[in-house]
């Protein structure tokens, strides 16, 4: 089956939002993959604004399931990645004020500089994705960055859903067959919910994962985490 990352970004905001330390950002994690969930996701950026350095140093002790760290490969993140070493890194080309990220790669522009860094990750034993748009000409450059994954920007699926569900897919699943065709895995974020999420993963061939997280936890403000989490998990079956 599709394997479940929970995103605890919007955990660490929630605990920011004080200055203090609750929610503990190290025991909702640990709770989540007690709950089901096969991973844990974060996207430190450069402010810190959720996500701190430290924090993504404090997890590497606490997750015991896949951790994923995403980002936009500066030199301050590689050096984090590096010295952590997670199961998995995800390139994501966000500017540093982002409020989220809204793009993915342009592999073919940006082939040679994504191919180093992504070298460097996996000369270090750390899997590698990069998030790209539902372009099979994007998904091939990929496959030329020598990345074992990309993550579908699913933003546009999630927007169209609600109107045409047949056309907001279409383009997720063209990218995925080619993304099958090169041997690259897939994973795919951004906007799943409760809502779509049944329907994405019944369409696209051979995906791997998904990354959830600002939907996952508004519905659990009313629906309870450990429900919410094991939601997800029946509907990616």
């Amino acid at each position: 089956m599709t394997k479940l990352s929970v995103n605890v970004n919007k955990i660490a905001t929630l605990r920011n939002a004080r200055g203090g330390n609750v929610p503990n950002l190290l025991k909702v994690a640990a709770d989540i993959e007690r709950f089901g969930a096969h991973g844990i996701t974060i996207h430190p950026r450069p402010d810190e604004r959720h996500i701190r350095y430290q924090d993504a140093r404090d997890l590497k002790d606490i997750v015991t399931t896949e951790f994923n760290i995403e980002g936009n490969p500066n030199p301050k993140f590689i050096d984090l990645v590096l010295a952590i070493k997670p199961d998995q890194v995800t390139l994501v080309p966000d500017a540093e004020d982002a409020i989220t990220s809204n793009a993915g790669w342009d592999t073919l522009k940006h082939r040679s500089f994504l191919k180093e860094v992504i070298a460097e990750f996996k000369n270090a034993g750390i899997r590698t994705s990069i998030f790209v748009d539902p372009d099979p000409n994007l998904v091939a450059g990929a496959k030329e960055t020598g990345t074992d994954r990309i993550e579908l920007y699913t933003e546009s699926y999630a927007t169209g859903y609600a109107t045409d569900r047949e056309r907001a897919i279409l383009p997720f699943v063209e990218a995925a067959k080619k993304a099958n065709e090169l041997e690259l895995g897939i994973n795919a974020g951004h906007d799943l919910s409760l809502d779509n999420i049944q329907y994405f993963g019944q369409n696209i061939p051979s995906l791997l994962e998904v990354s959830i997280g600002h939907a996952l936890i508004c519905e659990s403000i009313y629906l309870g985490l450990e429900n919410v989490v094991n939601m997800y998990i029946n509907k990616l079956k």
